[in-house]
């Protein structure tokens, strides 16, 4: 004999998987639904009548009859409904309300300031709380989606891991859910991007992804065979702290040589201005920054290698080499049918992306040489937020992919 709550999880698996259809295929009518998915019409006329009532689905116009009534056509309707997205990074937290389809509706930065552990935790509360208290849209709000760096349990809801802000074993979740009573998702951040690529990029044809960030820190997120990889401790894509220099500088994760050492955004920062105040280099930079280095950012370095300033192509040789290491022992493990690259020092910078195709196709054997396909992130400058957007998608209305 069936369980009560057996049968309401598969009224809510065929509700989501219709409602998934219809976002797909729409204008689509209930009777083409039934014959795409392989169920009854009954089941379908339940789960759309759910779905017209609290406005996921509108009725659009009418399609072409095939003999007797012209079919009522469907259509999924994101702008009814809300999500809450954040992306916490090593500087700043990223706060927006989007549409179920990821259209920004309203968004704020705000520095972190140097805060760690509990205190940024403490920060974060007080974001959500002022960010919810001007909301005017809660009540149409289907949950809170948060992706952070490190490394993070999905199914709980925790912080493992994250050395940068001191985030050990946070039960973030449990605290968001307690304090705000609406449904939470946690995800690592470049988990979250590789999804957003599926719901919202150009890639949505690949099932084996490697995706690669570089930014205050770098992280990578795995897809194979169309699902997120996560490893047995949730801790998959570590592949900033893999060795590309053996005996190199010492890494806080108490590793030396790590990747991310080399390439994320502090070291490269780090590079320009002991080039210019320690070895006195020439370079545009200076004119781009008006001498005052604390205005170098990506950006202006991501210029200055298009303006083929001569440190600046020197440094990206430097970034080139580290990355390619990575890569390519990622390749041969792994063998992804797509890398994708993002980052603000990728944004707008085509030669780094040319530069480490160029090298791979030296270091990888012959028979994958001519199968590199590396690509920038397809998202633009808001990735990070339609990356969360994509992980309550996929938990909260099991949408495929």
């Amino acid at each position: 004999m069936q369980r009560t709550g057996d049968l309401k999880l598969i009224q809510e698996l065929n509700r989501s998987i219709i409602l998934d259809t219809i976002r797909k295929k729409g204008p689509i009518s209930r009777s083409q639904v039934a014959k795409n998915l392989k169920i009854s019409p009954t089941t379908v006329t339940s789960a759309v009548n759910d779905l017209i009532r609290n406005g996921m689905v509108i009725e659009d116009g009418v399609g072409r009859s095939s003999g007797g009534r012209k079919p009522v056509l469907l259509r999924f309707n994101p702008n009814q409904h809300s999500i809450m997205g954040i992306s916490i990074t090593n500087s700043y937290i990223k706060i927006a309300d989007m549409d179920l389809e990821g259209k920004i509706l309203r968004k704020k930065i705000h520095s972190v300031n140097h805060l760690y552990g509990e205190e940024i935790i403490s920060f974060l509360m007080d974001i959500i709380e002022q960010f919810v208290a001007e909301s005017d849209r809660l009540a149409f709000c289907e949950g809170i989606s948060i992706i952070t760096p490190g490394i993070v349990d999905s199914n709980t809801g925790m912080i493992c891991y994250n050395t940068k802000l001191k985030l050990y074993d946070v039960p973030l979740r449990e605290m968001v859910e307690s304090k705000f009573n609406l449904p939470t998702y946690l995800d690592n951040d470049v988990n979250a991007f590789a999804l957003g690529e599926y719901y919202f990029g150009s890639f949505s044809s690949y099932k084996d992804i490697m995706y690669l960030t570089i930014g205050d820190g770098v992280g990578s997120g795995l897809m194979i065979n169309g699902a997120v990889y996560r490893g047995f401790k949730g801790s998959s894509g570590e592949i900033g702290h893999t060795t590309v220099v053996p005996g190199g500088t010492k890494c806080e994760c108490g590793n030396n040589g790590c990747l991310e050492n080399y390439v994320n955004w502090p070291a490269i920062y780090s590079n320009i201005v002991s080039s210019i105040l320690t070895k006195g280099r020439d370079t545009v930079i200076k004119q781009l920054i008006d001498n005052d280095i604390r205005k170098i950012t990506p950006e202006i370095f991501v210029e200055a290698i298009n303006l083929h300033d001569t440190l600046s192509l020197e440094i990206l040789e430097e970034l080139v080499s580290y990355l390619s290491i990575a890569i390519s022992n990622t390749i041969h493990l792994l063998n992804p049918e797509l890398i994708i690259i993002s980052g603000e020092v990728v944004q707008d910078n085509p030669l780094l992306i040319a530069k480490i195709r160029q090298k791979l196709s030296k270091m990888v054997i012959p028979i994958l040489k001519n199968e590199i396909n590396i690509q920038s992130t397809s998202l633009g400058s808001d990735f990070d937020l339609l990356g969360a957007a994509s992980v309550i998608l996929q938990g909260k209305f099991r949408f495929q992919l």
